[in-house]
């Protein structure tokens, strides 16, 4: 959310970055709503102070009865007035509201203009793509031949793109969570484990609601299932005010996650691409209320989970995401994307991501600074694993012309073995 003030004396940003974002929105309309707010708000605290300056009168003893009477009945008159327009302010404010959780943030000057993943910018490639002497295979036939997945169970068990991982890949997830874990506290970010189930204030503080319920599975209690550890690790701060000795905050955040998938129709329907139920470890950081801190933990962020996949062996690039790319809060995104040489493309593995104040705002977390003012911390995010969704570039990455799968060699101590299929 961005400061009213700031939208009023910025209109033609809003509109730029509306633009640019592709996302439908009249500022006009807010500005309109805006407007009649404060006049609403203004009569109202004028009605109040005049009832309270009438209690006052009333209970003067140098007051006669004939005024009092006279005084009461102008209160009555005044009462009415002041209950109609208070209750016109809040169909007026929850109008506002609705309006304001709209607002798309500011994207950075350095964003590409473009409709969507298509126009995202390489940035850089990383590693060697890895030179096959015979025809690579599919994850999914890899892991049908292995007997590491079973989809055809798994849709019957859980539906639509349900399936079961089984037997090495079961151990190699255990193991890429730990490795991952180590690997990024080694970095200093602090480990969570969060909740998935989460009520509606965190989504709509992160910007993931009113936008994208669609997405989103919802309980019958009114709370949702979480796809990003984002969420619940936002919503912890809710409402504090934190040190400013403690920021900047770092946290590598563990959940299990649920998207449903509702605008890939058709897409990525086998597979563990893009599936209903999956594992995250998400970095979420904290820092002061500076463009340039925001960008130089955006930078650390991203580079942390670069080195983590240059580590684990895989060849993949980084690419700037365009304008219509970015999702309503975000200021900036890089995506890292993993080869998979069975469809001869990359596929997004990671997205890492900077939104100013904007979510700090909705969710009111703040610190003190050096003068004792209150400020909005800036907050990041960058996925740093998801599973099983890296196992498809892992495994055909490292196939072999037997069907077997050769372990990255960093994991091998922690999995035991150098080959999964012998």
């Amino acid at each position: 959310m961005l400061d009213i003030q700031f939208i009023r004396e910025n209109k033609d940003l809003i509109e730029l970055a509306s633009k640019k974002k592709h996302i439908t929105f009249d500022v006009d309309e807010l500005l309109k709503v805006d407007d009649k707010r404060r006049e609403l708000l203004t009569s109202v605290e004028k009605k109040r102070a005049e009832q309270n300056e009438a209690t006052k009168r009333i209970s003067d003893k140098a007051v006669t009865a004939e005024e009092r009477t006279f005084i009461i009945s102008e209160m009555k008159e005044l009462k009415e007035s002041l209950s109609a327009e208070e209750e016109k302010l809040k169909e007026v404010v929850a109008e506002w509201q609705r309006l304001m959780v709209q607002v798309p943030n500011i994207p950075d000057m350095s964003v590409p203009e473009g409709k969507d993943d298509a126009d995202n910018v390489e940035l850089k490639t990383v590693g060697e793509k890895p030179a096959f002497d015979f025809e690579p295979k599919s994850h999914i036939d890899l892991c049908q031949t292995l007997d590491l997945v079973d989809f055809e169970r798994g849709t019957k068990v859980s539906g639509f793109r349900g399936y079961f991982l089984k037997k090495d890949a079961v151990r190699l997830s255990f193991v890429l969570w730990n490795y991952f874990l180590d690997f990024f506290a080694k970095h200093g970010l602090e480990t969570m484990m969060a909740p998935a189930l989460v009520n509606r204030e965190a989504f709509i503080g992160t910007g993931f609601l009113p936008q994208s319920e669609e997405d989103l599975y919802k309980t019958q209690d009114g709370q949702y299932l979480t796809g990003t550890a984002e969420v619940p690790v936002m919503g912890y701060f809710q409402g504090e005010v934190l040190d400013k000795s403690e920021l900047p905050k770092k946290i590598l955040a563990f959940s299990p996650c649920y998207r449903r998938e509702a605008g890939s129709h058709g897409r990525d329907t086998k597979g563990l691409v893009r599936v209903h139920e999956f594992y995250k470890l998400e970095q979420v950081t904290l820092c002061e209320a500076s463009h340039e801190e925001s960008v130089k933990h955006h930078e650390a962020m991203n580079a942390l989970t670069e080195a983590a996949m240059t580590e684990l062996g895989l060849h993949f690039r980084t690419v700037l995401n365009c304008g219509g790319d970015l999702g309503l809060g975000q200021v900036k995104k890089y995506d890292i994307e993993l080869w998979v040489p069975s469809e001869n493309t990359y596929r997004e593995i990671s997205s890492a991501s900077y939104f100013h104040d904007f979510q700090s705002r909705r969710l009111n977390i703040r610190y003190r600074d050096e003068e004792g003012k209150m400020r909005f911390v800036h907050s990041l995010n960058a996925t740093a694993i998801p599973t099983p969704r890296i196992l498809v570039a892992l495994f055909e990455q490292y196939q072999n012309a037997d069907g077997t799968i050769t372990v990255p060699e960093i994991l091998r101590p922690l999995f035991g073995k150098e080959v999964i299929g012998k």
